[in-house]
């Protein structure tokens, strides 16, 4: 194989690895881009009530804390309890579902 033709096979073969990893970035850019495009962000004052915790919505209306950061944001909501709140509501089920607590 002459010179040449060995050359031209190298730049062959660099083209082909050099379009394998355009193609790789392109398509990281464009994941990168729709995750960018998905992530919404609550920011800013929210008015939270200090008795029953609910959300004061632009409009005026007071939602519940979960239904509003659904609203508002791709968050989702899983409902649990804190063993403060277990014990003040659920006193004979406390020692249950927190056996290791106090």
């Amino acid at each position: 194989m002459g010179v040449t033709a060995e050359l031209e096979l190298r730049v062959e073969e660099r083209t082909a690895e050099l379009q394998k990893n355009n193609e790789e970035l392109r398509n990281q850019v464009e994941k990168r881009q729709n995750a960018e495009s998905k992530v919404e962000t609550l920011s800013g004052l929210l008015p939270l009530c200090s008795y029953c915790k609910k959300i004061r919505d632009d409009k005026g209306y007071w939602e519940q804390v979960d239904v509003y950061i659904h609203k508002y944001s791709d968050a989702d909501i899983s409902h649990s309890i804190c063993p403060e709140c277990a014990k003040k509501h659920f006193p004979e089920d406390y020692e249950a579902m927190y056996p290791n607590k106090d």
